[in-house]
């Protein structure tokens, strides 16, 4: 409301119309709400701009960056990590490299007995 000696603020008449009207959407959008069984958007979320198909844009049920997930898919990923850790799994890592040095041991071998057979 302006002040008194700012003539320029809307009129009493004009405030109330404002405020009929927006009371009267907000029952036809809980109306709506009620009765439309498949969106169950809650009263906090509405408030904060939730609609049927549009996440609202603050509070905890609000859509993720790019960013923000993945940096909660890195969380989440360290998180698992620490818990099979606990539990005592053990992730799949390289086979040794023994195993590889003995192959190319035996292939240097069979290579050499190759060529004396040759000559």
């Amino acid at each position: 409301m302006p002040s008194v000696k700012n003539p320029n603020g809307p009129s009493k008449n004009r405030l109330m119309a404002r405020a009929a009207k927006a009371r009267q959407q907000g029952q036809k959008r809980s109306a709506a709400g009620l009765n439309e069984k498949t969106h169950r958007i809650s009263k906090a979320d509405a408030t904060r701009g939730a609609k049927p198909g549009l996440l609202p844009t603050s509070g905890p049920n609000r859509a993720l960056s790019s960013k923000a997930r993945r940096k909660l898919d890195r969380k989440l990923g360290y998180a698992m990590q620490r818990k099979m850790k606990a539990e005592g799994e053990v992730e799949m890592k390289d086979v040794d490299t023994s195993e590889e040095k003995t192959s190319k041991a035996t292939t240097n071998e069979e290579m050499a007995v190759d060529t004396d057979s040759i000559s």
